[in-house]
């Protein structure tokens, strides 16, 4: 385990420029090494006269902000640190995530299936907007009212681990779980209110007989997906074991899903039906197509993005 000295500095280092992280770790070493011979001299004992040093530096983002001259103030400085970091999460899988839903509500709509792509992106760049104008608005209004939050204190505590080669952040992981979770809430959600009008009632996306067996499988592999990004954050990075999980879980999704598709099991034929264009052959072939040969390649890209992380990391 890295020394508190240590996170501290990595913490630090990794929000100043690239060309100036020798002097500033030099120079910032050597003055919390004096600061703690320092309290030391007093009769303090090492771990306690670290732990007071760094905790009197403050929370590394905004030291290294000031080795970079760079103001933490888009608003107001109390609570800056607090509105980047929600927004950065928000909107890291938020306009994402809308945009995907409203993308496929458009193509299954039948009305304008070709715009579905177009609907989908201009509905993600309009909730990316509203969210940053709306978080910022919020952080205004209670940094001009000077409205307590009550945040927690920075700690010492709060120090990230110092791992080489972390390829996997809080925020991946947090953006993926959040799409895995939409979709395994979607699939039973689609059976009782799927947005597709049928005479008064609900139209299933997906064929009511996969419940029997492969509904309930792809929603097993899709949670244990979940564990993997967890288990991918613990790692910090990509190891063999890792990849060969990822690509069983890839491949048992991905198998069923193309397999049923490519023998027309995968839609309700009474939602094919429901729409002329997509009751005639080559459409419903060419949709098909797509979604074989889109499955196909998220996966290959995945496994093979995977194994090339693995392979990079033990060279």
């Amino acid at each position: 385990m890295s020394s508190l000295t240590d996170r501290y500095l990595a913490a630090t280092l990794r929000a100043v420029p690239a060309a100036r992280r020798p002097e500033i770790e030099t120079e910032l070493r050597g003055s919390i090494e004096d600061m703690i011979d320092g309290r030391r001299a007093d009769g303090r004992d090492a771990e306690t006269a670290e732990r007071e040093v760094l905790t009197e530096l403050g929370n590394p983002a905004q030291l290294a902000a000031r080795y970079a001259d760079r103001r933490l103030q888009l608003i107001g400085p109390t609570y800056y640190l607090a509105w980047e970091r929600l927004m950065k999460l928000l909107l890291s899988f938020v306009p994402a995530t809308v945009g995907i839903i409203v993308g496929l509500l458009e193509a299954t709509d039948g009305k304008n299936p070709g715009g579905a792509v177009g609907a989908g992106v201009a509905t993600a760049l309009e909730v990316a907007v509203q969210i940053a104008f709306w978080v910022t608005l919020v952080f205004a209004v209670l940094e001009r009212t000077n409205t307590s939050l009550h945040l927690p204190a920075w700690t010492v505590d709060q120090l990230p681990e110092v791992q080489a080669n972390r390829q996997i952040t809080l925020v991946d992981v947090t953006a993926a779980i959040g799409w895995l979770v939409l979709v395994i809430a979607y699939l039973p959600i689609q059976h009782f209110h799927s947005f597709v009008p049928s005479g008064g009632g609900n139209l299933p996306i997906l064929d009511p007989a996969l419940w029997s067996f492969w509904l309930p499988f792809l929603i097993a592999v899709l949670v244990a997906t979940i564990g993997l990004e967890i288990a991918k954050y613990r790692a910090g990075r990509w190891t063999w074991p890792l990849v060969a999980v990822n690509a069983v879980l890839d491949l048992a999704f991905a198998v069923p899903v193309i397999w049923l598709m490519s023998t027309d099991r995968l839609l309700n034929p009474e939602f094919v039906g429901r729409f002329a264009w997509l009751g005639r052959e080559e459409n419903l072939t060419t949709v098909a197509t797509i979604v074989v040969a889109g499955t196909a390649l998220v996966v290959v890209w995945d496994i093979v993005d995977s194994a090339v992380k693995a392979y990079r990391n033990r060279h």
